[in-house]
C-alpha cells in the first residue's frame, strides 16, 4: 500500500482526482491515504487461501470483480490505471484491458508477483522498483524505484549521529505485521552487548501482537530500555533517529532505509515468492551499506556481532549510511507521476516542474 499511497499524495498535488480500488482485505490498510482519494471496494479473490470449494470459487469471484470494475469505469472513465500488485489489482487492470484503457503496473520487489508477471506483457510499462527485474518477453520496464510516503522524503539525508557514548538507538522493523524470528533474536542479542553499549541504548521494537508481551517482559527483566509495538506509526521518525535498523528486506522497507540514508542489518523473508527479498536487499549490499543475514545463518550470537559491527565503528557506520543514500531514489513517485501523466497524453516540460 505504501507505493501507492505515495503516488495517490503527489498525483493530489498535481490537481489529479484519485480512486483506490482494493478488496475487503486490502481496505483494511487505507488509514495513511489522504481523505481526498476515493476508496472503493471490489471483489477478487486469491487461489493462496481457503478450502477446496473456496479455490473453486475463485474464478467467478474475480470474473465478477472485472465485470463490476468494467461498469463503473463506463460511469466514471479513468484517464489511466495503475496496478500495484496483488490480487486486489486483477478487477481494474483486467476491466482497463477490456476497454483499452493506459494502464500500468508498479512491481516493487526484484522478482515479480504472481499477478504482475500475468500482467506484465499486458500493460503499458511496468514500472519496476528494484533493478534489475527480470521481465517476461513483451513488457516494457522502466526503472523508478519504489515511491515512498511523504513522511519519509521529507526526511530524505537526514543528519545522521555516529554511534558513540551518549543515547543511542536500533529500530528493530519486521514488515507491516511484524517478524517472529526477530521477536526470537534480537533482544537476546541485544542483551549480549556490552554493558557500556547497554547504559545508552534505546530499542523500538515491531512485533506481532502474540509475542508482544515476551518480548517486553524480556526488555524489562535485562535491564533494556524498549518500546514494543505491534505497529509504530511514526517509523520514518524513529528511522532518522536511529544509529542501526534491523529489519526484513521487504522493498518499502528498503526504501525507506535508503531514501533516509541508515546503517542495516537486513534478514530475507525464507519463503518470500522467488526468493525476492534477498534481491531487494542486493543493492544495499553491494553499496556496502548493509549486511544481509539470511534466515539459515541466523543466530543470537551471529546477530550480537553484527550489531556490533555497526555500534562499534563509528566511521564505518557513517559510510553504512552515506553508502545507503547512494543507492537512494527519492524522487520515485515524481517518475512514477510522470509515467501516468505521459499516459495521459500531459506532455513533460523539465524545465516547467523545476521551476
Amino acid at each position: 500500500m505504501f507505493p501507492a499511497q505515495a503516488l495517490a499524495e503527489l498525483m493530489l498535488r498535481r490537481g489529479w482526482r484519485v480512486k483506490l480500488s482494493t478488496d475487503a482485505r486490502g481496505a483494511r490498510y487505507t488509514g495513511g491515504f489522504p481523505h481526498s482519494v476515493e476508496i472503493e471496494e471490489v471483489s477478487s479473490a486469491t487461489f493462496a487461501r481457503g478450502g477446496l470449494l473456496s479455490k473453486l470459487g475463485v474464478p467467478f469471484r474475480v470474473a465478477s470483480g472485472v465485470l463490476a470494475m468494467r461498469r463503473r469505469f463506463r460511469r466514471d472513465r479513468p484517464d489511466v490505471v495503475v496496478g500495484f500488485g496483488g490480487y486486489p489489482s486483477i478487477p481494474a487492470l483486467g476491466a482497463a484491458r477490456l476497454m483499452k484503457l493506459p494502464r500500468m503496473i508498479h512491481e516493487q520487489n526484484g522478482v515479480l508477483g504472481r499477478v504482475n508477471s500475468i500482467f506484465a506483457p499486458k500493460v503499458d510499462i511496468v514500472a519496476c522498483g528494484t533493478w534489475p527485474t527480470e521481465l517476461p518477453e513483451g513488457a516494457h520496464g522502466v526503472h523508478t524505484g519504489n515511491p515512498v510516503r511523504m513522511a519519509v522524503k521529507e526526511r530524505a539525508g537526514a543528519g545522521y549521529i555516529v554511534p558513540g557514548d551518549y543515547p543511542m538507538s536500533i529500530l528493530v522493523i519486521g514488515g507491516s505485521q511484524g517478524a517472529r524470528i526477530l521477536s526470537d533474536v534480537v533482544p537476546p542479542a541485544i542483551a549480549q552487548l556490552p554493558m557500556e553499549v547497554l547504559a545508552n541504548l534505546r530499542v523500538s521494537h515491531q512485533a506481532r501482537d502474540e509475542d508482544g508481551e515476551r518480548v517486553t517482559k524480556f526488555y524489562a527483566e535485562n535491564g533494556i530500555n524498549a518500546d514494543v509495538q505491534p505497529f509504530f506509526t511514526d517509523i520514518p521518525a524513529l528511522m532518522s533517529e536511529a544509529q542501526l535498523v534491523i529489519s526484513r528486506s521487504g522493498a518499502s522497507s528498503v526504501a525507506d532505509i535508503s531514501v533516509i540514508g541508515r546503517p542495516a542489518i537486513l534478514i530475507p523473508y525464507a519463503v518470500a515468492a522467488g526468493d525476492h527479498q534477498t534481491v531487494n536487499a542486493q543493492a544495499l549490499v553491494d553499496a556496502g551499506a548493509a549486511i544481509r543475514m539470511p534466515e539459515s545463518q541466523l543466530s543470537v550470537e551471529s546477530m550480537a556481532e553484527s550489531i556490533m559491527a555497526v555500534l562499534d565503528h563509528p566511521e564505518g557506520a557513517l559510510q553504512m549510511s552515506q553508502a545507503a543514500l547512494s543507492v537512494a531514489k527519492p524522487d520515485a513517485a515524481e517518475e512514477l507521476a510522470m509515467l501516468v501523466e505521459g499516459l495521459a497524453g500531459i506532455e513533460y516540460d523539465q524545465q516547467e516542474q523545476e521551476q
